[in-house]
């Protein structure tokens, strides 16, 4: 039961630090991988997912809400969405590879919403950007721990 209480959290967790409230799914993360080591692949995933969707809840946001962008529970402000298209006209669709990036990658999944980027792709590219931040923080957290 422990497990799954704990995973429950690291996934709201991770979900909620990908929309609306500022947090950290990474700190969460590496507590929990530090207290249950072997739980390393499940809570990796566990995160990801949690975290993909809510890149996800930003898409829907930016593909039908983008008119509430000036409410203050809107997932990014009007800046932010500015500077989050710039990058998106840059790089494209790849820019989605950095949707975990503080700051720029909230917005850069509304935007993609905003743009109508198909859901497969942007699905796929999102969720592949959050497993990667992951599993080098996981590789560089281990290495600097000896382990």
């Amino acid at each position: 039961m422990e497990t799954l209480t704990t995973h429950g959290a690291l996934f709201l967790v991770s979900m909620l630090a990908a929309t609306i409230l500022p947090g950290s799914s990474e700190a969460a993360l590496l507590a929990l991988i530090t207290r249950e080591p072997h739980q390393a692949i499940t809570l990796t995933a566990t995160a990801t997912v949690g975290n993909s969707l809510g890149g996800i809840i930003n898409w829907c946001f930016g593909r039908w809400l983008l008119f509430y962008a000036d409410r203050r529970w809107f997932p990014a402000s009007l800046k932010q969405l500015q500077k989050a298209s710039e990058v998106f006209r840059r790089y494209g669709i790849w820019s989605l590879l950095f949707s975990w990036v503080p700051i720029v990658g909230d917005p850069l999944t509304v935007v993609a919403g905003v743009l109508k980027v198909p859901f497969v792709p942007f699905a796929i590219l999102t969720v592949l950007g959050k497993l990667a931040r992951y599993l080098v923080l996981i590789g560089a957290w281990r290495a600097l721990m000896g382990s």
